[in-house]
């Protein structure tokens, strides 16, 4: 094949290699509501993953995005609103887009977003003590959680036994049973 093309990746001025990456989401993951959602962060080849839990649901607007709309502000510049982009450089020491990969696992959404904001706070201070109770379960499976969830609420343990199988699907150490389930830290 004297006359075959050899391939060459598409660089810019950078000098960084070019390709086009694929990203695709079942439709309901655009779904407002409450979810619960952990980011899996892989560093790099011989570095340990790092996992960050967050939940959709505002503290101070009766608002319950979708985990699409939080996945782009986890890793924004709002300071408001990136503490996953935080926890990645006070824990790895790399900014996000040096890393490897990400991985982002959604459950939900849990419960329905409300109208008003007599109707969002027990339901966000619901889904506050399950996002809590599952930092705390990771953690108690081996899973390296940067962020310190912490809430002051009671958690509902059936609520946390279906969050935890959800997400035991995909976080195998997740299905090991734990002892009987805690209070999360309190502030």
């Amino acid at each position: 094949m004297r006359n075959a093309r050899r391939f060459r990746p598409t660089t810019f001025g950078s000098g960084q290699i070019v390709s086009v990456i694929e990203v695709g989401f079942p439709a309901r993951f655009l779904r407002r509501g409450f979810w619960l959602y952990v980011w899996e962060v892989n560093p790099g080849p011989g570095q340990e993953l790092v996992y960050y839990v967050g939940r959709t649901g505002d503290s101070s607007s009766p608002n319950a995005q979708s985990p699409f709309v939080r996945m782009g502000q986890h890793l924004g510049s709002s300071d408001n609103s990136n503490m996953l982009k935080k926890h990645i450089l006070s824990t790895t020491g790399l900014k996000p887009d040096c890393c490897h990969s990400f991985r982002l696992l959604a459950h939900g959404p849990i419960l329905r977003e409300a109208t008003n904001m007599k109707r969002h706070v027990p339901r966000r201070n619901r889904m506050a003590a399950l996002e809590c109770a599952l930092a705390e379960d990771l953690r108690e499976a081996g899973y390296n959680v940067a962020n310190d969830v912490r809430c002051r609420h009671e958690v509902d343990d059936s609520l946390r036994a279906e969050v935890r199988r959800a997400f035991s699907k995909s976080l195998a150490r997740l299905r090991r049973q734990l002892p009987h389930p805690r209070r999360c830290a309190q502030f």
